[in-house]
């Protein structure tokens, strides 16, 4: 079973036709056979019954055995033996014929137990024959004499000959046939296995090169188990290949994002090693502005990169942390963080209480980020309204707002609105909202307000009230 185990698919899957039609011959050879002899044996059974032994010949041979030196009879080496028998199992044939070897069953015709007897035996040279027994009937009276019985025999190398013939000619049919299925096998195995040799290429040929462009033909109408297949690898690869694509573009862009706020934080810090090497110091205010420039550049870095190991993290990961959290109490520490970022906005909330399951933390980062937005693009003075009503979390404020034609790119990847390029931030906050929400199972849209400002819309699947606690 290991040797067939190491063999390569076709040929497994030839030598298992080529085992099911050797089966399947076998099985009709072998009936086939059985049948045939049953039909011979039949056929000289019916031949025996229907023996006649002259009455005539029968009393000659009766006669001659009671003889001291049975003389022979004159009959045809081609005619069946025939041998009288005695009650105590002593026989008379015609010289020249073998005697057959006597059995109980025919002792029992003789001693008048049973009617007759047929059944297969052997001559005294070993000669398999056919017998059948019957009583001896006296021609005058035409009753049965007591203590005798005669038998007809036949030998069954008529029978034998044909059989073994036919045993042959089935063996070498069979072997034909073998033969032919496991090479039809073998031509249907390679056939149908072309598909998974072109996917085995492929697979080949992405693992050597990593080039996810490879794809497996497949027709229209197809829809067996290699169609399947080979549209699950094709699948596969164009989910690899835009996978690679967004982590080179995410690379790209961090390296991007990365390289202003370093480039200024080498100037500053050069600003300053410089001047304690001269030995001529700064003024007092430019120095607190150089190292009030480089602890922002810090802040943001710090802040972008948390924002790059939040985007990271693998869905898995996320999944792990889910748990039902109060809405409620998330956003009412967002606004806390959010009134301490604008002191000098007016920040209003009305919310109801609703539960969801998603992961707390990123949960309050994601209503901290669409509230920092608002913070940051609201007027001096300008009010900001947050509500939550039945899972809806709208978040209103009355700045500049954002064109109609840059809507479809707020929740891209590093993508930022021309007038906000010279704010700070990393323009991933609302990429992370998108997908913690998608997470949790909800929707987040912008849409700009009656009145000037934005308005986001934020809907979360979940319940008013806290689902039971489970039972440890």
């Amino acid at each position: 079973m290991r040797r067939l185990r190491s063999l390569p698919l076709r040929s497994r899957l030839a030598l298992l036709v080529a085992a099911a039609v050797a089966f399947a011959v076998a099985a009709v050879s072998v009936t086939c056979w059985l049948l045939v002899r049953d039909r011979l044996y039949n056929q000289m059974d019916e031949q025996l019954r229907s023996e006649q032994v002259s009455s005539g010949l029968l009393q000659v041979m009766l006669d001659n055995c009671r003889l001291a030196e049975p003389r022979q009879l004159p009959l045809a080496p081609s005619s069946p033996i025939v041998t009288i028998l005695y009650s105590d199992g002593s026989t008379c044939a015609n010289p020249g014929f073998k005697d057959v070897r006597v059995q109980d069953a025919d002792l029992a015709v003789a001693d008048g137990e049973a009617d007759t007897a047929l059944h297969s035996g052997r001559t005294t040279d070993g000669t398999a024959v056919r017998v059948y027994t019957r009583p001896v009937v006296d021609r005058d009276t035409r009753q049965v004499q007591p203590g005798v019985a005669v038998s007809v025999a036949k030998p069954l190398g008529d029978v034998d000959k044909p059989l073994s013939s036919l045993a042959w000619v089935l063996l070498i049919v069979s072997g034909i046939g073998v033969v032919g299925a496991g090479a039809a096998g073998l031509a249907v195995a390679r056939a149908g296995l072309r598909p998974v040799d072109e996917l085995t290429a492929a697979v080949e040929h992405v693992a050597r090169t990593e080039d996810l462009a490879v794809r497996i033909p497949v027709e229209a109408g197809d829809e067996d188990e290699i169609a399947r297949l080979s549209r699950s690898f094709n699948s596969m690869t164009t989910s690899l290949a835009s996978s690679r694509d967004l982590q080179q573009q995410l690379i790209a862009d961090a390296g991007h994002e990365l390289r202003t706020p370093l480039t200024s934080l080498r100037t500053n810090i050069e600003l300053l090693t410089r001047s304690e090497e001269t030995g001529r110091p700064l003024p007092e205010a430019d120095r607190r502005a150089l190292l009030a420039s480089v602890k922002a550049q810090m802040t943001e870095l710090a802040a972008l990169i948390g924002d790059l190991q939040e985007l990271s993290r693998s869905e898995g990961q996320r999944g792990e942390r889910l748990q039902v959290v109060s809405l409620t109490d998330t956003v009412e520490s967002a606004l806390r963080r959010a009134r301490l970022r604008g002191p000098e906005l007016t920040i209003t909330a009305d919310l109801g209480d609703w539960y969801v399951r998603a992961e707390p933390a990123a949960l309050e980062r994601a209503v901290v980020n669409i509230l920092d937005n608002a913070v940051k693009f609201s007027p001096e003075g300008g009010a900001i309204e947050v509500t939550l009503t039945d899972g809806t979390l709208r978040i209103r404020d009355h700045g500049p707002g954002i064109p109609a034609e840059e809507l479809p790119y707020v929740f891209d990847r590093f993508w930022r609105s021309p007038s906000a390029r010279s704010l700070p931030g990393s323009g991933l906050g609302l990429s992370i909202v998108a997908r913690t929400v998608q997470q949790a199972g909800g929707e987040v849209r912008l849409t700009p307000a009656e009145g000037g400002g934005t308005l986001v819309t934020v809907r979360l699947p979940g319940a008013a009230t806290p689902p039971p606690a489970e039972t440890p």
